[in-house]
């Protein structure tokens, strides 16, 4: 088997400016000190930040600058998400959250868009409806899924059907249900036999604490709250063998999935939920123009302070220290 080693970039992330070329730094720093890595992966919305008025044409000048970077570097990236602004089939503007896949000559092999955008918060964005899977010849397939998209089991396991060996996951979480995300990637891990590679970011782009998870789900390497480079090398044969003889020799989810002798009547077209009706209505936030200002406020006054004094909002990694 080939090997085939990949690195999350966990940085700190702005809201007020561009983080275009700090990403162009921390990639160069970190094919300097790593040479022997293959693929890169970089957190949600770590180029412009988590508001929608960063939003931009793609393809665009984001997506050109990433493939020079592929290219120059002679590496798969994966260069986290942006806002894509688009028009719809009616002439109606929509936004998007869109991830790039490009490959070591620097081409663009795959787009996905998030298919759960982060409702009732991430407002003014659209859903994808397409799963995104891409084969590294001489090495394995591979899937894609953004952030949220995690809650949803069956986006994973429709990956993992679809044949993805490996979860190529970033996101932005910087809220107080990031230790349940850690949770969810290490089980996402072990129900579908396959690695799962969760890149958060810090700052505006997340609390941190990224996690790359093997197909035990056991964890291969969990981030600390800092800026981190995470290079791993990982064994395809592992996942193989896991789907061939079951987790850590025992329960085999993918092949009792394959023969399981029930279909799912709440996945059927036209299926009343009633339960599911009964929750009310997925309510919206108000107030979001404002939210978005005194967020790039808040942010944009960080960068005055003192080098000595810290300022954020997001919680402390510790809840018990609350």
């Amino acid at each position: 088997m080939k090997p085939f080693s990949i690195a999350g970039i966990q940085m700190r992330v702005g809201s007020a400016h561009s983080n275009v070329e700090a990403m162009k730094t921390k990639l160069d720093l970190l094919m300097a000190i790593y040479p022997w890595v293959d693929m890169v992966l970089f957190s949600e919305l770590c180029a412009y930040g988590p508001h929608i008025i960063h939003a931009q044409p793609v393809p665009g000048e984001f997506e050109q600058e990433m493939c020079a970077m592929a290219a120059k570097h002679g590496i798969w990236l994966l260069p986290g998400s942006i806002f894509e602004r688009t028009k719809n089939a009616a002439g109606e503007t929509v936004i998007y959250n869109t991830a790039s896949v490009i490959d070591p000559e620097g081409s663009v092999v795959a787009r996905y868009r998030k298919m759960f955008p982060f409702y009732p918060y991430e407002v003014g964005v659209t859903g994808g409806d397409e799963f995104c899977v891409f084969d590294i010849p001489e090495v394995g397939r591979f899937g894609v899924s953004i952030c949220y998209d995690m809650w949803f089991p069956e986006t994973t396991r429709t990956l993992a059907v679809m044949g993805a060996e490996v979860i190529l996951h970033p996101t932005l979480t910087g809220t107080i249900d990031r230790e349940i995300e850690l949770s969810i990637a290490r089980s996402s891990a072990a129900i579908n036999q396959c690695y799962f590679f969760d890149i958060n970011g810090l700052d505006a782009g997340g609390s941190g604490r990224s996690i790359v998870c093997g197909p035990e789900g056991r964890i291969v390497y969990q981030a600390d709250v800092n800026e981190e480079f995470i290079p791993i090398e990982i064994n395809l044969e592992k996942v193989r063998r896991s789907r061939e003889l079951g987790v850590l020799r025992l329960g085999q989810p993918l092949k009792s999935f394959r023969d399981r002798p029930v279909e799912f009547g709440i996945y059927a077209p036209g299926v009343k939920h009633p339960h599911l009706e009964g929750l009310g209505p997925l309510i919206k936030p108000t107030r979001v123009q404002e939210l978005t200002e005194l967020e790039v406020k808040d942010e944009t006054r960080a960068h005055e302070l003192p080098k000595h004094i810290i300022s954020t909002y997001r919680p402390p990694s510790d809840p018990s220290a609350i």
